[in-house]
């Protein structure tokens, strides 16, 4: 059901995508608006277009209206967090987003933002990893390589469709910004990203039409952490007696 557990460094041929600057709302909307330009530009067929709304295939903008900065103060309060700077900033450009590449259906506003391990989601995942893993403890608080348990306990949910987003506030850059997961949910694969906005640059560029950079390739402080996790799309054993994860419960309830 499962690997030996790997970490790998998967930008040895150095051709991951540079991740531009994006530190500012305005930063983020010249970022976003070249992207929505792209999209639409490039969109492979009328219903893909026709999945659009009309408000964003006017003004040539996928995302949303700004979230005011009293909400996404709202949202922090609610979590007891400071978002990191990336993410902070790219809430006060667009409030969500429709989702980037194929495997991620909706970046969440801030109303949904929601810690992952009080999700529906994040439950299933934390008992099937704590199948592989054992359950966290505090001497995995402080390893640079933590186990899954320990990210998907401690994360917020900012993503989801097939692989889900994950942000990490266990150890802030110097920068403020948090380490940020991809987690890819039918490979039981977590991906480490230095910052939002490297996760979101990344996933963009990896299903770019245009540009076609390699998926294989992670920017150079990223890594790919393969991990012995089961194949969710399959049934699972039982967790604990009396106690069976169905394979559709991965994505919630409907």
């Amino acid at each position: 059901m499962g690997a030996a557990a790997v970490l790998s460094d998967r930008s040895e041929d150095g051709a991951a995508p540079i991740t531009p600057a994006l530190t500012t709302p305005q930063q983020w909307r010249s970022y976003l608006r070249e992207y929505s330009e792209l999209h639409l530009r490039t969109a492979s067929n009328a219903d893909e277009r026709g999945g659009l709304a009309a408000e964003q295939r006017t003004p040539r903008w996928l995302g949303y209206e700004p979230a005011a900065e009293q909400t996404v103060a709202a949202a922090e309060q609610r979590l007891a967090v400071q978002f990191p700077p990336s993410f902070r900033n790219f809430l006060l450009t667009s409030d969500g987003w429709p989702g980037v590449g194929d495997w991620v259906d909706a970046l969440y506003s801030c109303d949904n933002l929601a810690w992952f391990r009080d999700t529906d989601e994040g439950g299933t995942a934390i008992d099937v990893a704590e199948v592989f893993f054992g359950e966290p403890d505090e001497e995995d608080e402080d390893e640079d390589d933590p186990s899954p348990p320990t990210v998907f306990e401690r994360s917020l949910l900012v993503a989801s469709g097939e692989d889900h987003w994950l942000l990490d506030p266990a150890k802030p850059g110097v920068d403020g910004e948090w380490t940020a997961w991809r987690y890819e949910v039918k490979a039981g694969e977590l991906q480490r990203f230095a910052s939002f906005a490297e996760l979101f640059h990344f996933c963009r560029e990896e299903n770019n039409p245009v540009t076609q950079p390699d998926p294989g390739d992670m920017p150079a402080h990223s890594t790919g952490l393969a991990l012995p996790m089961p194949n969710l799309a399959q049934a699972l054993k039982p967790i604990r007696p009396g106690t069976v994860v169905p394979p559709d419960a991965v994505g919630g309830e409907e």
